[in-house]
């Protein structure tokens, strides 16, 4: 198999000689260039062809959104964003992914030795997977930094839905954080409740939860400790936490601890599923949508096993198809289907009906 080429973009030489020297360690990868800006990136791409190019969020002479939004008009590639763990820098990565972004990293600590194996080993998986992730050209302008989105139309939002006790919990990891706006962007106000567990650094984490409730007429907030879980709400995971479901009694709550990673992650998408298959079992309905790796596979396996429904994103619309084909693999999955048509299945899944719309 030929060798992942890949251009270093970042303003910083310190940064840009770390990253070329963690990617250089693995021989499946090839940094073919650096560039210090995106003027300089751009003549670099038309040169040397790289598979996937890592992107600084905020650059010199044209910032990396403008940059990133160019690419992604003009020459569609795989990109993966470096960010900084910042308020700012959490928001603007966000809006990266929605323009097209792959994934993104976190830019190494440069004074903390230890760790940076554990860094390099991340940064190499994920600049892999941006190698075969599927890219599509930006089609429209996406939504501004702190803008909300269009109105829906009267008669999707006028719609009355009937919940009975159900549970929906959906995973998802590369690619995720705009899948799962595009699923709770079509989930009414009084939608059967649902958790979420997203691979994403702590430090993004209000910022993401942030976003999402923005883009949906749901509730959509960072679980609380024993936090109720209620229908039209969507609970995430607060910071590097798991998010498990527990019953109490007739109702189910949130418990958020500091537990070990589960395959590499916290929070991890088997956690979830698994307290929720053995809290919720038949009254549950899980999804896996696109993402890295298995986290999730063996989770949803479990799910089904305890008579939930069971649906993963198909490949044809992941950005990633790592953690659903994994789980098709395994045999957990019941149904295979295109991200816009997931949250209406979801829906009848959770038995979730329309009536019909008052004037």
């Amino acid at each position: 198999m030929d060798r992942v080429k890949v251009l270093v973009v970042d303003d910083s030489a310190v940064v840009r000689q770390v990253l070329t020297e963690l990617l250089g360690s693995d021989p499946g990868i090839e940094v073919v260039g650096t560039a210090s800006d995106p003027l300089l990136a751009r003549e670099k791409i038309k040169r040397l062809n790289p598979d996937v190019l890592t992107l600084d969020v905020e650059m010199p002479r044209m910032d990396g959104l403008a940059f990133l939004e160019n690419i992604m008009r003009l020459r569609p590639m795989p990109v993966l964003m470096v960010s900084s763990l910042t308020e700012r820098g959490a928001e603007i990565t966000l809006q990266a992914l929605a323009l097209g972004a792959v994934d993104f990293v976190t830019k190494p600590r440069l004074d903390v030795a230890r760790g940076l194996g554990e860094y390099a080993a991340e940064l190499i998986a994920k600049v892999k997977a941006a190698a075969r992730a599927r890219v599509q050209p930006l089609a429209r302008p996406a939504l501004k930094l702190g803008t909300a989105p269009p109105p829906r139309p009267a008669a999707a939002t006028a719609a009355r839905f009937r919940t009975t006790d159900r549970l929906i919990a959906i995973g998802a990891s590369a690619g995720g954080t705009e899948a799962l706006r595009l699923v709770l962007e079509q989930m009414p106000a009084d939608a059967p409740a649902i958790v979420i567990t997203q691979h994403i650094p702590g430090g993004f984490s209000r910022a993401f939860v942030d976003r999402l409730d923005r883009h949906s007429p749901m509730l959509v907030r960072e679980a609380g400790d024993g936090e109720a879980i209620l229908p039209g709400h969507a609970y995430l995971p607060p910071g590097d936490r798991h998010l498990r479901v527990i019953r109490d009694g007739a109702r189910w709550r949130c418990r958020v601890d500091a537990g070990p990673p589960v395959n590499r992650h916290r929070p991890a998408v088997d956690v979830m599923f698994r307290s929720v298959a053995q809290s919720a079992g038949g009254n549950a309905v899980g999804a896996i949508l696109t993402g890295m790796g298995d986290d999730g596979a063996r989770g949803l396996l479990e799910l089904r096993d305890a008579g939930a429904a069971t649906l993963v994103q198909d490949e044809a619309t992941s950005v990633v198809w790592g953690m659903p084909g994994a789980a098709v693999k395994l045999g957990a999955v019941q149904e295979v289907l295109p991200l816009d048509r997931i949250a209406g299945r979801l829906l009848e899944l959770a038995g979730a009906r329309p009536l019909a719309a008052t004037g």
